[in-house]
């Protein structure tokens, strides 16, 4: 697998911040070894764009890496070393302690005796107390109702060691994001602070409602007589039935729009809206009196709904 983030994901250098969301939401569920039991390559994958978008995600590091300070695992990478920065005035290599490198020593190996002589001095080597890093990033993956991810709630995982982990899913936490729970991942080393646990998050689908950023999508039946004559329906939404006016005449594909309805915005104090898209249906059986009325009221009120487009396709 490549260490190269934009690789991974896909991409080039030149990728946007909403390309890189959009390549690593396609990815990653197409990749999830939860989702794919069969693919014997998909937990490989999956670590390496969750890892690749991680690093992108994030304008500083995403600078860094493209800068050369940091690899594609965001580890430092070495300044560059060139032989004059460790020559003597007698055109010879840096000698530790007035010893050991001649003409033509590889930098590589002076700037590694360098570190270990620094880590002797420090308290024997980088094993000892002078060394200190962080624990290992944990990651897992979990599965969500619409309506958890689009109101919060929360929830425990079962960790590998058999212990729990209590998640707390965020109010209008979306498909495909990653929650980060600080310092719940691998111990540390010599003292350094643990890792975090990454949980990337699949919402499953909602029988009725679909999701649009904010924005709760609902299509909502309503009757002949409620279309022509209007009135007060109720209309489910995330937090419950409410009474929706349909305005006289509604037409199919009249979208309504309750105000507050929708999920909670990240970075934003208010909610998004509830877009109701209304949808006439006709009684599967419509008894005499509504078939004589409609034959009668066709006589007298006939009227082509489809004029406008006849005109706008014929040559």
């Amino acid at each position: 697998m490549s260490n190269d983030p934009y690789a991974a994901l896909g991409l080039t250098k030149t990728a946007s911040a909403d390309e890189i969301k959009t390549a690593y939401r396609k990815l990653v569920r197409s990749n999830h070894p939860d989702l794919h039991p069969d693919d014997t390559g998909a937990e490989a994958r999956f670590k390496a764009v969750s890892a690749a978008y991680d690093l992108l995600k994030d304008p500083k590091t995403r600078a860094r890496f493209d800068a050369g300070e940091i690899d594609g695992a965001g580890a430092e990478r070495p300044p560059r070393q060139y032989y004059r920065d460790f020559a003597g005035s007698d055109g010879q290599a840096y000698r530790p302690g007035g010893g050991g490198y001649g003409q033509g020593a590889d930098p590589g190996d002076i700037f590694a005796e360098i570190l270990r002589n620094r880590g002797r001095t420090s308290g024997g080597g980088f094993g000892g107390s002078g060394f200190k890093a962080p624990g290992p990033d944990a990651r897992y993956a979990l599965e969500v109702s619409f309506l958890d991810a689009a109101r919060g709630a929360e929830t425990r995982i079962t960790l590998p060691d058999g212990q729990n982990l209590s998640v707390k899913i965020p109010a209008g936490t979306e498909d495909g994001q990653t929650l980060r729970l600080r310092g719940k991942g691998g111990a540390g080393f010599g003292g350094g602070a643990a890792g975090d646990a990454l949980i990337t998050v699949s919402v499953q689908a909602h029988p009725v409602f679909t999701r649009e950023g904010g924005d709760i999508l609902l299509t909502l039946p309503i009757t002949i007589d409620e279309a022509v004559l209007g009135g007060k329906v109720t209309a489910p939404t995330i937090d419950g039935p409410v009474g929706l006016t349909i305005p006289a005449g509604a037409s199919s594909g009249r979208v309504p729009r309750l105000r507050g309805r929708g999920a909670a915005r990240p970075g934003q104090k208010t909610k998004g809206d509830q877009r109701v898209t209304l949808r006439i249906v006709v009684p599967p059986q419509p008894d005499d009196a509504l078939r004589d009325f409609m034959t009668e009221w066709r006589k007298t009120h006939a009227t082509d709904p489809r004029a406008d487009l006849q005109s706008e396709t014929v040559p």
